[in-house]
């Protein structure tokens, strides 16, 4: 496959996602298309270094944002496949300096995959007063084929903000191994979600990890998944308080709809330092009766107030 149709296929399947596609040709955006060892596309901008090199199967890419730089459009990142079998690795230096804001949208697309494995690291500094965002939407093929291992680790200095939202619920799933491990320094700020819609014989795994190192440092662990038909799901959150006046709430819901599902969720929770504070929240079961009646008195069927209910929770 030529590259000018390997490009096409891939931002078929991105618009799918209901992304602007054009985005990616936009020279005021900074972006980058990689297409399994490939990059197909690069813009860079002012106050932006991303800088790609071809690794073996796959592509790593530095992307440093300069200090205090903030930049005004979200940096467009997508990672595509578009062969049946194969395997792709994807390594991201992410450096966001003192002062600097930022926020990307990134886009995992395997339209055709049916024997593929995608391995994913991101490492991840936020330096002091900086603020990113990340959010990672994920659009696979039907064949439940697909392999993801992905994993995050991200460090945010003091004062610094990092929000991450990883979501994957408009196609199968496949194979799910997610890790997102974030360390919180002195009065930094952080936020995870993760939001899964798994069915057939999808597998799902998630560990969210809080770790707050910092005075005053602050973390939520957001988990949502849904668990259709034959679908099997463990989420692992954990937080550790090691900080005075740290806090950390971690969050796990659950929603099953079906005879043969296999959920669980284990929230782990460690402190050692007594001025810390950690809570928690867990809940694993049917929709909501309420809702689900609420829904069927205004002329719905069950099937279509389930499915309205399920897109409200992974909205």
């Amino acid at each position: 496959m030529d590259v000018k149709r390997e490009y096409e296929a891939i931002v078929k399947a991105v618009e799918k996602l209901g992304t602007d596609a054009s985005k990616f040709l936009d020279k005021k955006i900074a972006s980058i298309i990689i297409s399994g060892d490939k990059v197909l596309g690069l813009n860079n901008v002012e106050g932006i270094k991303l800088v790609p090199t071809q690794i073996e199967n796959g592509v790593q890419v530095d992307i440093e944002i300069l200090e205090n730089a903030h930049i005004p459009r979200p940096i467009h990142v997508c990672t595509g496949y578009v062969e049946k079998k194969g395997f792709q690795k994807v390594i991201f230096n992410i450096k966001v300096r003192k002062g600097a804001i930022v926020k990307f949208l990134a886009h995992c697309v395997f339209p055709q995959a049916e024997e593929f494995e995608h391995n994913a690291i991101s490492n991840v500094i936020v330096e002091e007063g900086a603020y990113m965002e990340y959010e990672d939407e994920h659009y696979h093929s039907d064949k439940g084929t697909i392999k993801l291992i992905t994993k995050t680790n991200a460090v945010v200095k003091e004062g610094g903000v990092y929000k991450n939202v990883f979501s994957l619920t408009k196609t199968r799933v496949g194979k799910l191994d997610i890790v997102m491990d974030l360390t919180l320094e002195k009065q930094a700020v952080g936020e995870l979600f993760s939001k899964i819609k798994a069915s057939k014989t999808d597998e799902v795994n998630i560990n969210e990890i809080l770790r707050l190192e910092g005075e005053h440092s602050r973390g939520i662990a957001k988990t949502v998944v849904v668990a259709l038909d034959s679908s099997k799901a463990k989420v692992l959150n954990e937080a550790y308080g090691s900080a005075p006046y740290s806090k950390g709430h971690i969050s796990c819901e659950e929603i099953t709809k079906g005879s043969n599902v296999d959920v669980s969720t284990i929230p782990v929770l460690k402190i050692d330092n007594d001025l810390s504070e950690l809570t928690h929240e867990a809940s694993i079961g049917r929709v909501n009766q309420k809702q689900l009646e609420m829904l069927m008195a205004k002329g719905l069927t069950e099937d279509e107030a389930t499915e309205l209910i399920i897109k409200g929770l992974l909205h």
